[in-house]
C-alpha cells in the first residue's frame, strides 16, 4: 500500500529561540541547520529577517542545504498599504528563501485587539501577502495564529482565514495552538472539521506543550488529516516549548499506526543519529541533556530493579518498546541499591568485565554496591566510579599517585582596587613512584582551586590528563542539619569527546569532591592505558 508523506518543518532556529535561556549565536544557528538538514527535516525555519540583527546577517549568508528548504518567516501585510507598498512584506519578500511563513490572525478577538482592523481587512491581508509571495516565486506556508482559540470562539471567520489562504496559493495552512491550551480530543475534532474546507494534503498542525500535549497534539492532528507537522529540537519554544520534533520522528517511523500509513524524509539510517543530533544542541546551550527524555534520554532505556534487569537481559521487549540502537541510543542495566546479579552482570560487561554468575566476586561487589548506597553513593549516576570500584575488587586498578595531602584556603579580602572579594587557595602534595611533587592553585572556588591544584602536576602522568575539561559539578545534601552528609557528582570529558561520571560522598563537601575528582582523574589514565 502506497504510504502519505509527512513533512516536517523545523523551527529550532525561529519559534525555539524565544524559550527562556536560549541564546543563539551566528555560527549556532549554522551548525543547527546542518543538524537538521542531515537529519532530514524538510524545512527550516531560519528566523524574522529584518527584525534582528542575527537573523539579518543568518539570511544574508543563508546556510549551504543539501535537502532541506529554507523558510524565512514574517508578518502578512498591515492593513491600509498595499502589498506592493508594505516595508516589512518587502524586506520578508527579498529574504534569500525557498519558503515564506506567514502568520496571521485568524481568532476574530485578536484581529480587533492587535491588529486595530476589520476582519474583512484581515482576510484581504491574508490573500494579497500569499499571492505576492507566489509572485516572487516563494513557496508558501501559513501559520493560522490562535487558531483554536478562534474555531471556538468562531469557528465560521477561523475557517474563512485558513480557506483564504488556501485560495490564495499556501502550500500548507497551519492550524496554530498559540497558546498551547488545547486537549488531543478537541485537537482532532477541530482539525478534522477544518479539512473539510482545506485539503488534509495542505493542513498542517503547530502545537505549544502548556499543558503538556504537544506531541499527542500533533500526532491526533495527523489522525485528523494534517499531513504537516512543525516543531522544535528537544522541544525548545516559548513558555512551555513547542512538539518535540525529538519525540514526534521516531514515534511516526516506529510506532506501526503511523509507520504504516506515512513517510516522512527520515530514514531509519538517518533516525539513529537522533541522540547525537538531540544532545549536540544541548551543548551548544551549554546545559545538560534530559537524562529522562523520551527515546534520545540516558534514562530512557535504563533500568533499576533488579528483576526487572534479569527480564530485559533474558527479552529486552519486556521492558523496551523499541531497540534503543534505533534512535542512537544503549541500554542501561543501572547499579544501585535496587539492584541485583543481573545489574551488576550486564554492568560489568558494558565496561568489558566478564564473569560467570556463580564467582564469588560478584556477590562481594553487589554487597559492596549495596552497602555504599547507604551511606549517599549513588552509581546510577557515576558509571566511572562504578568501573573503578569493580576493577579494584578484580584488582585491576595500579596505585597511579597518593595524594598524601591537601589543603584548601577560602578568604575574604579587598582587592588592589578596593573591592571585597572571596579568594580560594588549594595546595596538593602527591607522591609518584616516591616523587613528592607540590602543586598550588587559586579558583573561582574551593573545589575550583582544588581541582586546578590536583591536575596541575602529575609528573610522568600529566600527559594523559591534558585535555581533561569539568564539565558539570552537582551537589546533594542528605539528613539536613550541621552534620549533613554531601554528595557530589562530577562530569569529566576528554578531546575524544567521550564523558564520565564519578561521585564522593562526605559531611565534608570539599573532601566529597576531592574523591570524585580523584577518581575522575585515575579513570581517564586506566582508560588511557598508563602504567
Amino acid at each position: 500500500m502506497t504510504r502519505e508523506k509527512l513533512s516536517l518543518l523545523d523551527t529550532t532556529l525561529r519559534d525555539g529561540a524565544q524559550m527562556a535561556g536560549v541564546d543563539f549565536s551566528l555560527a549556532d544557528k549554522r551548525h543547527i541547520a546542518a543538524l537538521l538538514d542531515g537529519l532530514g527535516v524538510d524545512y527550516i525555519e531560519g528566523g524574522y529577517p529584518g527584525a534582528n540583527p542575527l537573523d539579518t546577517e543568518f539570511f544574508a549568508q543563508r546556510p549551504k542545504l543539501k535537502t532541506a528548504r529554507f523558510a524565512a518567516f514574517g508578518m502578512t501585510k498591515r492593513a491600509g498599504r498595499s502589498a506592493a507598498n508594505d516595508p516589512g512584506l518587502a524586506s520578508l519578500l527579498k529574504a534569500d528563501a525557498d519558503v515564506i511563513t506567514f502568520v496571521a490572525k485568524t481568532w476574530d478577538y485578536q484581529v480587533h485587539v492587535a491588529l486595530g482592523c476589520t476582519l474583512e481587512e484581515n482576510l484581504d491581508n491574508i490573500s494579497q501577502s500569499v499571492e505576492a509571495a507566489r509572485a516572487k516565486g516563494h513557496e508558501v506556508v501559513v501559520d493560522c495564529e490562535h487558531f483554536f482559540d478562534g474555531f471556538k470562539a468562531n469557528s465560521g471567520y477561523a475557517l474563512q482565514c485558513a480557506t483564504a489562504a488556501y485560495a490564495a496559493g499556501a502550500r500548507y495552512v497551519v492550524l496554530c495552538d498559540t497558546n498551547g491550551g488545547t486537549l488531543p480530543h478537541e485537537i482532532e475534532r477541530i482539525v478534522a472539521a477544518a479539512a473539510e474546507h482545506v485539503p488534509g494534503s495542505h493542513l498542517g498542525i503547530h502545537a505549544h506543550d502548556d499543558t503538556g500535549n504537544a506531541v499527542a497534539n500533533s500526532l491526533a492532528a495527523v489522525r485528523a488529516g494534517a499531513r504537516h507537522i512543525q516543531g522544535t529540537l528537544n522541544g525548545l519554544g516559548e513558555r512551555c516549548g513547542n512538539a518535540n520534533l525529538v519525540s514526534l520522528i521516531p514515534t511516526l517511523l516506529l510506532k506501526r499506526d503511523f509507520a504504516e500509513r506515512f513517510e516522512i524524509g527520515v530514514t531509519p539510517e538517518k533516525l539513529a543519529t537522533l541522540s547525537k543530533v538531540s544532545h549536540t544542541l544541548d551543548e551548544l546551550l551549554n546545559r545538560a541533556p534530559n537524562r529522562h527524555a523520551p527515546y534520545v534520554g540516558a534514562s530512557a532505556f535504563a533500568t533499576k530493579a533488579g528483576i526487572h534487569a534479569s527480564a530485559v537481559m533474558k527479552e529486552p521487549k519486556t521492558y523496551e518498546h523499541i531497540a534503543p540502537e534505533s534512535v542512537g541510543n544503549k541500554r542501561r542495566l543501572l547499579v544501585s541499591d535496587q539492584a541485583g546479579k543481573s545489574n551488576i552482570l550486564a554492568e560489568l560487561e558494558r565496561i568489558g568485565v566478564r564473569l560467570d554468575k556463580d564467582d564469588s566476586r560478584v556477590a562481594r561487589l553487589l554487597d559492596e554496591v549495596k552497602q555504599k548506597e547507604t551511606l549517599g553513593y549513588a552509581y546510577e549516576g557515576a558509571d566511572a566510579s562504578f568501573a573503578l570500584l569493580a576493577r579494584r575488587i578484580l584488582g585491576q586498578v595500579p596505585d597511579y599517585f597518593e595524594v598524601e595531602r591537601f589543603r584548601v584556603d577560602v578568604e575574604r579580602r579587598h582587592n588592589a582596587q578596593g573591592d571585597l572579594v572571596s579568594v580560594s587557595e588549594a595546595i596538593v602534595k602527591v607522591n609518584i613512584d616516591g616523587e613528592t611533587l607540590i602543586s598550588a592553585a587559586e579558583g573561582a572556588g574551593p573545589v575550583n582551586a582544588l581541582d586546578l591544584a590536583l591536575r596541575k602536576d602529575l609528573g610522568k602522568y600529566q600527559r594523559f590528563i591534558e585535555d581533561l575539561e569539568l564539565v558539570d559539578f552537582r551537589v546533594r545534601i542528605f539528613q539536613g542539619g550541621t552534620d549533613a552528609v554531601t554528595r557530589v557528582l562530577v562530569e569529566f570529558r576528554d578531546a575524544t569527546g567521550e564523558s564520565w561520571s564519578t561521585v564522593g560522598v562526605s559531611a565534608n563537601i570539599i573532601d566529597a569532591s576531592f574523591q570524585a575528582l580523584t577518581d575522575a582523574i585515575t579513570y581517564k589514565l586506566l582508560k588511557s592505558g598508563a602504567r
